[in-house]
């Protein structure tokens, strides 16, 4: 019986991975219960294990006593020098216990003992174990669906992959393999659970580091990663060696390597930007595919004025401005995309000059006085001299101001003041035809934009919207973590009957609803 306690350890210790020290106290506790529930008392128990040869000895303690008036705490002393004849009155005795008096039921709990602490041991196992492979990751086999959450098998513990933590528009089924990033660990009395994502960056990253040697072997880092799940995920490298690409290298042979990651993220678009440290150049990289013409750079507010060409607007914004948003945060710069033809050219002659309102027009009052009746090109010469170029510069200088200009006399200076009046009416009607223009313009790109964003909030139809489904259903729905309809075309079934309230029959009728008012809306 002895050696086959031996036996009986070493056999759990090498299938459950528990050191044996750890077995070996849970015996002496399981043992421990099962005296005190024989014996019904708190006195001071002590359990001896041999490891080499299996013994157990259980010992309580009574008091040495003359007259016994507690039989279960005190032992006569004529019965105690039985035991130890040195023994004497007020001394403590260690009485054997044979374990084969313990009887069924206490046998029976400590039994149960054993299990707990096995189990105990188990989950501290599991927990240290996933804890030092946090950041990492791991594969496993999706097991079941519960409450929009997919718990998955990872072998010695459980993973659970939080609807928070899901891609929109992924779908699993029962057996499927799933590849994760661990989140984090927790433990509770029942078992150690490993939360996993398929949204976090550092898939993208473990991804990466998998699928190409240089970044592993340092020759290619990292420098930053970006991404909308599903949608678009942009990543800067940079290396560390001239001689090798670090965008090339992460694109791989015909694209193989890149392909892969883009395969596992479900066809997830992603772009490879090269570092610089040049930020101009950088941005440049990040709006790619975009071509980009011209960049204005404000450092006090820490943004970038990017233009680009008309037919190059739509590629650098991207789709509902996902490719600009993922570039401002890989270069952390606010960004604003204009065209050339709505662009303000900073390096114009018109700009670098003082702002008057001459430049709001385009007549040239010098051209027009070498054209006018009565003052020709020799007034415009003498006007030029003078600094005169304007019509505002002539109604400044008055007639005195004219006169006092070399070949000017009275008459010629209210001739050509009279010309200035008239010039300044033109440029004053002329602002007031532009200022127009620009209004009808502000208020027809306000009316587009505003119907852009109505279109695109046609595109996702809140749940609540789904019809022939009960509301106490949508509403099981909505507490689930449901939002659209675009998320129930594209979830199982399987998943849907995992939520209270929800049977097979309604679960077919809401997909099927889903996919139905997503077609008829397009």
């Amino acid at each position: 019986m002895n050696k086959e306690i031996l036996e009986i350890l070493s056999q759990i210790g090498r299938e459950k991975g528990i050191d044996e020290e750890i077995l070996i106290d849970a015996l002496k506790d399981a043992l421990e219960t099962a005296a005190r529930k024989k014996l019904e008392t708190n006195s001071p128990l002590q359990i001896e294990f041999n490891r080499e040869t299996g013994e157990i000895e259980v010992s309580f303690e009574k008091t040495v006593v003359n007259e016994v008036t507690n039989s279960k705490e005190e032992i006569s002393l004529e019965d105690a020098q039985s035991i130890n004849p040195e023994v004497k009155t007020g001394e403590s005795l260690l009485i054997p216990l044979a374990i084969e008096n313990f009887g069924r039921i206490a046998a029976q709990l400590a039994k149960q003992v054993i299990v707990q602490k096995v189990r105990e041991a188990e989950i501290d196992i599991v927990y240290k174990d996933f804890q030092d492979k946090k950041g990492e990751l791991i594969n496993g086999i999706v097991q079941h669906f519960q409450g929009g959450d997919i718990i998955v098998d990872l072998g010695k513990a459980e993973g659970i992959l939080p609807r928070r933590e899901q891609v929109f528009r992924e779908s699993f089924s029962r057996g499927d393999r799933i590849r994760a990033y661990i989140l984090d660990i927790g433990k509770t009395a029942r078992n150690a659970t490993v939360i996993l994502s398929r949204t976090h960056i550092g898939l993208i990253r473990n991804l990466f580091e998998l699928e190409v040697p240089e970044i592993n072997e340092g020759i290619i880092e990292i420098i930053g990663i970006v991404r909308e799940p599903n949608g678009r995920t942009k990543i800067a490298v940079k290396t560390n060696d001239r001689d090798v690409d670090a965008v090339g290298a992460c694109v791989g042979m015909r694209g193989m390597r890149v392909q892969s990651i883009v395969q596992e993220l479900r066809g997830e678009k992603i772009d490879i930007v090269e570092h610089s440290d040049d930020p101009e150049v950088f941005i440049r990289n990040a709006l790619s595919p975009a071509k980009v013409s011209r960049i204005i750079t404000n450092s006090e507010n820490n943004q970038m004025t990017i233009i680009v060409a008309d037919d190059q607007i739509s590629l650098a914004i991207g789709k509902k401005g996902q490719n600009v948003r993922l570039a401002a945060k890989l270069v952390k710069l606010k960004i604003d995309i204009q065209g050339q033809s709505g662009a303000h050219d900073p390096l114009s002659i018109s700009n670098l000059l003082p702002t008057t309102k001459k430049s709001t027009s385009s007549i040239n009052f010098l051209g027009e006085i070498s054209t006018a009746k009565g003052l020709g090109e020799k007034i415009t010469a003498i006007l030029f001299e003078g600094n005169v170029v304007t019509a505002e510069n002539v109604i400044e200088q008055g007639i005195k101001g004219l006169s006092s200009l070399p070949g000017i006399g009275p008459k010629k200076a209210t001739l050509i003041l009279e010309f200035a009046e008239k010039i300044k009416e033109k440029i004053i009607e002329k602002q007031r035809e532009d200022e127009s223009l620009a209004k009808t313009a502000e208020e027809t790109q306000i009316t587009e934009t505003s119907e852009e964003q109505e279109e695109e909030q046609e595109e996702e139809i809140p749940i609540d919207q789904l019809r022939e489904v009960s509301p106490s259903a949508i509403e099981s729905l909505l507490k689930n973590g449901f939002e659209t309809l675009a998320e129930l075309s594209v979830t199982k079934k399987e998943e849907l009957i995992e939520i209270d309230g929800i049977d097979l029959e309604t679960a077919t009728i809401i997909v099927e609803q889903a996919k139905k008012q997503l077609a008829s809306d397009e």
